[in-house]
């Protein structure tokens, strides 16, 4: 059992949003499972993700030092995914290489800021690589 049932970001345009995680999503095999009025709900065979404005209706925010990584399928899924960030409108915070500061040798990551100040990075071989079946 997994120990978190899903993450969510806070967005104040969530059409902008969905489609932006759309294109980044693609190459990493995770699809938009359900949208709404005020949500969109990513995921691979369950709903992990989501897009929602802040319950408190003040404006969304990025969280200093907090980020959100998603498991790549390869190294080339990493480099398709970062592309596909960079020209749907993210910032580059990392292109895609080796990441040493991983206790595990291996790690390929890259890191992206999406336009609304999220820190987002793509990983191969990480955290959840060791929980796999194999």
């Amino acid at each position: 059992m997994t120990m978190i049932d899903h993450l969510s970001l806070g967005v104040a345009d969530i059409s902008a949003a969905c489609g932006f995680y759309a294109r980044l999503f693609e190459p990493l095999g995770i699809n938009c499972l359900a949208a709404g009025d005020g949500f969109a709900a990513f995921g691979r065979d369950r709903i992990a993700f989501l897009l929602l404005p802040p319950f408190d209706g003040k404006p969304a925010s990025a969280g200093n030092g907090a980020h959100v990584a998603f498991a790549a399928p390869s190294r080339e899924a990493v480099d398709a995914a970062h592309a596909a960030g960079i020209s749907a409108g993210a910032g580059d915070e990392g292109a895609p290489g080796v990441r040493a500061a991983y206790p595990m040798p291996n790690v390929y990551a890259a890191y992206l800021r999406d336009p609304w100040g999220n820190k987002l990075e793509i990983v191969h071989a990480g955290f959840s690589a060791s929980q796999d079946p194999a």
